[in-house]
Protein backbone atom coordinates (compact mmCIF):
# COMPACT_ATOMS: atom_id res chain seq x y z
CA UNK A 1 0.00 0.00 0.00
CA UNK A 2 1.32 3.47 -0.80
CA UNK A 3 2.38 5.58 2.07
CA UNK A 4 0.66 9.51 0.78
CA UNK A 5 2.78 10.92 3.09
CA UNK A 6 5.84 9.99 1.78
CA UNK A 7 8.36 12.04 0.81
CA UNK A 8 8.12 10.23 -3.00
CA UNK A 9 4.51 10.57 -2.79
CA UNK A 10 4.53 13.98 -1.47
CA UNK A 11 7.60 15.00 -4.72
CA UNK A 12 5.12 13.61 -6.75
CA UNK A 13 1.93 15.50 -5.19
CA UNK A 14 3.97 19.00 -5.33
CA UNK A 15 4.94 18.31 -8.96
CA UNK A 16 1.72 17.92 -10.64
CA UNK A 17 0.66 21.06 -8.22
CA UNK A 18 3.21 22.86 -10.12
CA UNK A 19 2.44 21.69 -13.41
CA UNK A 20 -1.09 22.85 -13.13
CA UNK A 21 0.24 26.41 -11.31
CA UNK A 22 2.26 26.46 -15.30
CA UNK A 23 -0.87 25.65 -17.22
CA UNK A 24 -2.58 28.25 -15.73
CA UNK A 25 -0.33 30.70 -15.89
CA UNK A 26 -0.24 29.98 -20.10
CA UNK A 27 -3.81 30.19 -19.94
CA UNK A 28 -3.62 33.41 -18.13
CA UNK A 29 -1.24 34.82 -20.86
CA UNK A 30 -2.46 33.67 -23.57
CA UNK A 31 -5.97 35.59 -22.42
CA UNK A 32 -4.15 38.88 -21.93
CA UNK A 33 -1.88 38.62 -25.05
CA UNK A 34 -5.18 38.64 -26.64
CA UNK A 35 -7.03 41.28 -25.11
CA UNK A 36 -4.08 43.03 -25.43
CA UNK A 37 -3.84 42.97 -29.11
CA UNK A 38 -8.49 43.46 -29.14
CA UNK A 39 -7.02 46.59 -27.11
CA UNK A 40 -4.63 48.41 -29.09
CA UNK A 41 -6.60 47.25 -32.43
CA UNK A 42 -9.42 49.45 -30.47
CA UNK A 43 -7.49 52.44 -29.49
CA UNK A 44 -5.83 53.17 -32.35
CA UNK A 45 -8.74 53.12 -34.82
CA UNK A 46 -11.33 55.02 -31.93
CA UNK A 47 -8.30 57.40 -32.01
CA UNK A 48 -7.63 57.53 -36.00
CA UNK A 49 -11.34 57.85 -36.83
CA UNK A 50 -13.49 58.47 -34.31
CA UNK A 51 -13.44 62.16 -34.71
CA UNK A 52 -14.53 61.70 -38.41
CA UNK A 53 -18.11 59.77 -37.36
CA UNK A 54 -20.84 62.36 -37.35
CA UNK A 55 -23.99 62.26 -39.42
CA UNK A 56 -22.63 63.18 -42.97
CA UNK A 57 -21.16 60.24 -42.74
CA UNK A 58 -23.02 57.97 -41.41
CA UNK A 59 -25.77 58.97 -44.03
CA UNK A 60 -23.97 59.62 -46.66
CA UNK A 61 -22.63 57.01 -49.87
CA UNK A 62 -19.46 56.68 -51.47
CA UNK A 63 -17.31 59.81 -53.13
CA UNK A 64 -14.45 60.75 -54.84
CA UNK A 65 -14.09 63.43 -52.15
CA UNK A 66 -13.00 62.43 -48.57
CA UNK A 67 -14.71 64.83 -46.91
CA UNK A 68 -18.48 64.22 -48.36
CA UNK A 69 -18.41 60.41 -48.35
CA UNK A 70 -20.07 58.44 -46.17
CA UNK A 71 -20.68 54.67 -45.14
CA UNK A 72 -25.06 54.38 -45.24
CA UNK A 73 -24.97 52.99 -48.94
CA UNK A 74 -22.59 50.46 -48.00
CA UNK A 75 -24.35 49.81 -44.19
CA UNK A 76 -27.33 49.37 -46.42
CA UNK A 77 -26.02 46.59 -48.09
CA UNK A 78 -24.38 44.63 -45.63
CA UNK A 79 -28.03 44.59 -43.94
CA UNK A 80 -29.69 43.31 -47.10
CA UNK A 81 -26.83 40.82 -48.14
CA UNK A 82 -27.03 39.44 -44.32
CA UNK A 83 -30.80 38.87 -44.52
CA UNK A 84 -30.22 37.03 -47.68
CA UNK A 85 -27.95 34.97 -46.25
CA UNK A 86 -29.74 34.31 -43.10
CA UNK A 87 -32.88 33.57 -45.43
CA UNK A 88 -31.35 30.54 -46.42
CA UNK A 89 -28.35 29.56 -44.85
CA UNK A 90 -30.60 29.41 -41.42
CA UNK A 91 -33.76 27.45 -42.63
CA UNK A 92 -31.65 25.01 -45.16
CA UNK A 93 -28.92 24.66 -42.43
CA UNK A 94 -31.31 23.66 -39.76
CA UNK A 95 -33.23 20.99 -42.00
CA UNK A 96 -30.21 19.57 -43.02
CA UNK A 97 -28.57 18.81 -39.52
CA UNK A 98 -32.52 17.74 -38.46
CA UNK A 99 -32.66 15.15 -41.62
CA UNK A 100 -28.87 13.87 -41.26
CA UNK A 101 -29.18 13.32 -37.32
CA UNK A 102 -32.99 11.99 -37.00
CA UNK A 103 -34.48 11.04 -40.09
CA UNK A 104 -30.80 10.00 -42.51
CA UNK A 105 -30.49 5.81 -42.71
CA UNK A 106 -26.91 5.14 -42.03
CA UNK A 107 -25.12 4.26 -45.22
CA UNK A 108 -22.06 4.86 -47.70
CA UNK A 109 -24.17 8.20 -49.76
CA UNK A 110 -25.21 9.41 -45.94
CA UNK A 111 -21.62 9.14 -44.46
CA UNK A 112 -19.72 10.76 -47.77
CA UNK A 113 -22.51 13.74 -47.51
CA UNK A 114 -21.44 14.25 -43.77
CA UNK A 115 -17.92 14.54 -44.76
CA UNK A 116 -18.56 16.77 -47.57
CA UNK A 117 -20.33 18.85 -45.68
CA UNK A 118 -17.14 19.02 -42.46
CA UNK A 119 -14.80 19.68 -45.50
CA UNK A 120 -16.92 22.53 -47.12
CA UNK A 121 -16.76 24.10 -43.93
CA UNK A 122 -13.11 24.53 -44.35
CA UNK A 123 -13.10 25.63 -47.85
CA UNK A 124 -11.58 29.19 -48.48
CA UNK A 125 -13.85 31.66 -48.67
CA UNK A 126 -13.00 32.70 -52.29
CA UNK A 127 -13.39 29.31 -53.60
CA UNK A 128 -17.25 30.50 -52.42
CA UNK A 129 -17.12 33.91 -54.71
CA UNK A 130 -15.63 31.54 -57.85
CA UNK A 131 -18.49 29.60 -57.62
CA UNK A 132 -21.11 32.22 -56.76
CA UNK A 133 -19.74 34.21 -59.93
CA UNK A 134 -20.29 30.83 -62.09
CA UNK A 135 -23.64 29.93 -61.11
CA UNK A 136 -25.41 32.75 -59.92
CA UNK A 137 -24.01 35.22 -62.32
CA UNK A 138 -22.64 33.79 -65.76
CA UNK A 139 -25.55 30.50 -65.94
CA UNK A 140 -28.73 32.38 -63.90
CA UNK A 141 -27.94 35.88 -65.02
CA UNK A 142 -28.66 37.22 -61.81
CA UNK A 143 -27.67 41.23 -61.10
CA UNK A 144 -23.98 41.76 -60.70
CA UNK A 145 -22.97 43.42 -57.50
CA UNK A 146 -26.12 42.78 -56.16
CA UNK A 147 -27.18 42.23 -51.98
CA UNK A 148 -29.38 39.21 -53.87
CA UNK A 149 -25.93 37.55 -55.61
CA UNK A 150 -23.97 38.49 -52.31
CA UNK A 151 -26.32 36.73 -49.80
CA UNK A 152 -26.81 33.82 -51.93
CA UNK A 153 -22.64 33.38 -52.47
CA UNK A 154 -22.67 33.74 -48.34
CA UNK A 155 -25.40 31.11 -47.80
CA UNK A 156 -23.46 28.84 -49.45
CA UNK A 157 -20.61 29.47 -47.00
CA UNK A 158 -22.01 29.69 -43.96
CA UNK A 159 -24.67 26.87 -44.41
CA UNK A 160 -22.09 24.15 -43.42
CA UNK A 161 -21.24 25.99 -40.37
CA UNK A 162 -24.70 26.03 -39.36
CA UNK A 163 -25.09 22.36 -40.55
CA UNK A 164 -22.23 21.21 -38.08
CA UNK A 165 -23.73 23.10 -35.07
CA UNK A 166 -27.26 21.95 -35.43
CA UNK A 167 -26.15 18.14 -35.55
CA UNK A 168 -23.96 18.96 -32.31
CA UNK A 169 -26.59 20.83 -30.87
CA UNK A 170 -28.89 18.22 -31.61
CA UNK A 171 -26.80 15.02 -30.47
CA UNK A 172 -26.79 17.26 -27.55
CA UNK A 173 -30.39 16.64 -26.14
CA UNK A 174 -30.95 13.52 -23.82
CA UNK A 175 -32.16 10.64 -25.82
CA UNK A 176 -35.09 10.21 -22.75
CA UNK A 177 -36.19 13.32 -23.80
CA UNK A 178 -37.01 11.49 -27.44
CA UNK A 179 -37.95 8.47 -25.31
CA UNK A 180 -40.48 10.38 -23.34
CA UNK A 181 -42.41 11.52 -26.67
CA UNK A 182 -42.49 8.44 -28.38
CA UNK A 183 -43.93 6.71 -25.27
CA UNK A 184 -46.63 9.01 -24.82
CA UNK A 185 -47.90 8.70 -29.07
CA UNK A 186 -45.83 11.06 -30.59
CA UNK A 187 -44.87 10.81 -34.35
CA UNK A 188 -41.27 10.88 -35.04
CA UNK A 189 -41.68 14.07 -36.60
CA UNK A 190 -43.89 15.37 -33.57
CA UNK A 191 -40.82 14.54 -31.14
CA UNK A 192 -38.26 16.42 -33.13
CA UNK A 193 -40.02 19.45 -34.26
CA UNK A 194 -41.80 19.89 -30.70
CA UNK A 195 -39.11 18.50 -28.37
CA UNK A 196 -35.82 18.08 -29.88
CA UNK A 197 -35.63 21.26 -31.97
CA UNK A 198 -36.79 23.69 -28.96
CA UNK A 199 -34.17 22.16 -26.64
CA UNK A 200 -31.32 22.27 -29.35
CA UNK A 201 -32.04 25.92 -30.35
CA UNK A 202 -29.70 27.69 -28.26
CA UNK A 203 -26.64 25.42 -29.92
CA UNK A 204 -28.33 26.15 -33.48
CA UNK A 205 -28.29 29.58 -33.01
CA UNK A 206 -24.50 29.74 -31.49
CA UNK A 207 -23.22 27.92 -34.61
CA UNK A 208 -25.20 30.84 -36.61
CA UNK A 209 -23.83 33.26 -34.66
CA UNK A 210 -20.62 32.84 -35.67
CA UNK A 211 -21.17 31.92 -39.38
CA UNK A 212 -23.26 35.46 -39.34
CA UNK A 213 -20.55 36.81 -38.36
CA UNK A 214 -17.56 35.41 -40.48
CA UNK A 215 -19.64 36.30 -43.31
CA UNK A 216 -20.10 40.34 -42.35
CA UNK A 217 -16.49 40.22 -42.22
CA UNK A 218 -15.93 38.93 -45.67
CA UNK A 219 -14.62 40.43 -49.10
CA UNK A 220 -12.89 37.80 -51.08
CA UNK A 221 -16.50 35.65 -52.08
CA UNK A 222 -17.69 39.69 -52.70
CA UNK A 223 -14.81 40.87 -54.11
CA UNK A 224 -15.35 38.03 -57.00
CA UNK A 225 -19.44 38.55 -58.13
CA UNK A 226 -18.43 42.33 -58.26
CA UNK A 227 -19.11 44.03 -55.29
CA UNK A 228 -16.24 46.22 -55.32
CA UNK A 229 -17.88 48.61 -57.72
CA UNK A 230 -18.12 52.51 -56.86
CA UNK A 231 -21.89 52.85 -55.94
CA UNK A 232 -22.93 56.44 -54.77
CA UNK A 233 -26.52 55.52 -53.91
CA UNK A 234 -27.93 53.61 -51.19
CA UNK A 235 -29.70 50.15 -53.00
CA UNK A 236 -33.34 50.50 -52.93
CA UNK A 237 -33.82 46.38 -53.10
CA UNK A 238 -31.44 43.32 -53.10
CA UNK A 239 -31.58 43.70 -57.13
CA UNK A 240 -29.74 47.05 -57.11
CA UNK A 241 -26.05 47.33 -57.32
CA UNK A 242 -24.95 47.65 -53.67
CA UNK A 243 -21.63 47.08 -51.97
CA UNK A 244 -20.56 45.67 -47.98
CA UNK A 245 -18.66 47.55 -45.21
CA UNK A 246 -15.91 45.48 -45.26
CA UNK A 247 -15.40 46.07 -49.35
CA UNK A 248 -15.99 49.67 -48.46
CA UNK A 249 -13.23 49.39 -46.00
CA UNK A 250 -10.71 47.69 -48.35
CA UNK A 251 -11.57 50.24 -51.07
CA UNK A 252 -10.69 53.72 -48.98
CA UNK A 253 -8.01 51.93 -47.43
CA UNK A 254 -6.01 51.53 -51.14
CA UNK A 255 -6.80 54.84 -52.11
CA UNK A 256 -3.85 57.39 -51.78
CA UNK A 257 -5.69 60.54 -50.40
CA UNK A 258 -4.90 60.78 -46.99
CA UNK A 259 -8.22 61.88 -46.03
CA UNK A 260 -9.85 58.16 -46.80
CA UNK A 261 -7.36 56.52 -44.01
CA UNK A 262 -9.75 58.50 -41.10
CA UNK A 263 -12.63 57.53 -43.34
CA UNK A 264 -11.22 53.89 -43.66
CA UNK A 265 -10.84 53.80 -38.97
CA UNK A 266 -14.20 55.32 -38.59
CA UNK A 267 -15.84 52.59 -41.51
CA UNK A 268 -13.98 50.01 -39.29
CA UNK A 269 -15.61 51.19 -36.18
CA UNK A 270 -19.19 51.47 -37.66
CA UNK A 271 -18.56 47.90 -38.64
CA UNK A 272 -17.95 46.66 -35.03
CA UNK A 273 -20.53 48.31 -33.57
CA UNK A 274 -22.85 46.32 -36.43
CA UNK A 275 -21.27 43.01 -35.73
CA UNK A 276 -21.73 43.99 -31.62
CA UNK A 277 -25.21 44.78 -32.32
CA UNK A 278 -25.76 41.87 -34.46
CA UNK A 279 -24.54 39.08 -32.25
CA UNK A 280 -26.11 41.13 -29.08
CA UNK A 281 -29.72 40.49 -30.94
CA UNK A 282 -28.91 36.73 -31.51
CA UNK A 283 -27.11 36.20 -28.17
CA UNK A 284 -30.63 37.52 -26.54
CA UNK A 285 -32.53 35.02 -29.02
CA UNK A 286 -30.07 32.28 -27.71
CA UNK A 287 -30.78 32.89 -23.96
CA UNK A 288 -34.47 33.30 -24.92
CA UNK A 289 -35.10 30.12 -26.00
CA UNK A 290 -32.58 28.50 -23.85
CA UNK A 291 -33.87 25.66 -21.38
CA UNK A 292 -32.27 23.99 -18.43
CA UNK A 293 -32.97 20.45 -16.93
Amino acid sequence: MSNWQSPEATARLNKRYAAERRFKLLGLAAIVLSMLFLAVLLFTMLKNGISGIDWSFLSGSDSTDPSTAGVWSAVKGSILTMLVTLALAFPMGVLAAIYLEEFAPRSRWVDWIEVSINNLAAVPSIIFGLLGLAVFIQFLQLPRSSPLVGGMTLALMTMPVIVISGRNAIQAVPPSIRDAALAVGASKVQTVFHHVLPLALPGILTGTIIGMARALGETAPLLMIGMRAFVSTPPGSVTDPSSVLPMQIFLWSDEVDQGFVQNTSAAIIVLLFVLIAMNGVAIYLRNKFETRW
